[in-house]
């Protein structure tokens, strides 16, 4: 297979997972483990994931340009606190973990397990939350939570950086299009750092293996703009559907692969 259909596979992929609860990095890994597709570097994976935090920020301009235009207004001024309390959060965890040395674990049954639990979890809290009431603000003791979250999605592949998020926000008793647009806009700055933590890193510090840049722009293009379908797709999804169908998808999934891993042994 030519690289740049590769990259174009994998961007695809990136752009469609990235904000659907199922994790974009398990099955980026997944396919690259399977042989489907060649390894890419870390560096290529984050950096892809830039593309879309992009396309995020797009579908949600007009939310964006609200917060800065009422930026004097308490709850303006609260939302965005929280906001980048939930990124602080993320950020301080994320340098902790990189500095004890944390590699990210790409065996295949590791994926396989968090896919599989993380369907369980998705089915329990949406069985927890069936015919409770729901707020629409998003509370410190969210924001803290969702920052949380995005470390342990970050530490296990397969857990889904977005669902996450947004099942520990519904748990905690916010709205399915509240958690959903909590999620979504801390995850743009989240993205955009990690993308740009590991450029810097890869100039600092190149790999012997020379990152063809032109193929990171080609990926990072094709998953911002895969992304910008799923999420405005997932927005009007959400208003009106739960995320059981994810839930069971998700324990498919993970059952395929461990039963398949298995086989191959």
């Amino acid at each position: 297979m030519p690289d740049w259909l590769a990259v174009v596979a994998l961007g695809l992929i990136e752009g469609v997972t990235e904000f659907l609860p199922v994790s974009s990095t398990g099955h980026l890994l997944l396919v690259e483990n399977a042989g489907w597709l060649p390894r890419q570097s870390d560096l290529f994976n984050v950096l892809i994931q830039s593309g879309t935090a992009v396309a995020v920020a797009m579908v949600f301009a007009g939310r964006l340009r609200e917060l800065f235009t009422r930026r004097h207004e308490a709850a303006t001024r609260s939302f965005v606190l929280k906001l980048a309390a939930a990124f602080a959060l993320t950020g301080a965890g994320g340098l902790v973990a990189k500095r004890m040395g944390f590699v990210l674990p790409k065996d295949v049954a590791s994926v396989a397990w968090a896919t599989l639990i993380g369907g369980i979890v998705i089915l329990l809290i949406e069985w927890g939350i069936r015919g409770r009431p729901l707020q629409e603000d998003v509370s410190w003791t969210i924001a803290v939570a969702v920052g949380l979250a995005q470390i342990v999605a970050a530490v296990f592949p397969g857990t889904s950086r977005s669902g996450a998020t947004i099942l520990i926000a519904l748990a905690l008793g916010l709205a399915r299009p509240a958690a959903t647009e909590f999620s979504f806009l801390v995850g743009v700055p989240t993205l955009l750092a990690a993308g740009g933590y590991e450029a810097l890193h890869a100039m600092r510090h190149p790999d012997p293996v020379a990152t063809s840049w032109g193929l990171v722009l080609l990926g990072t293009v094709v998953s911002a703009l895969a992304a910008l379908v799923t999420v405005r797709w997932l927005l009007r999804f959400v208003q009106t559907h739960t995320f059981v169908g994810f839930g069971w998808y998700r324990i498919a999934l993970g059952l395929v692969i461990l039963v398949a891993q298995r086989g191959s042994a």
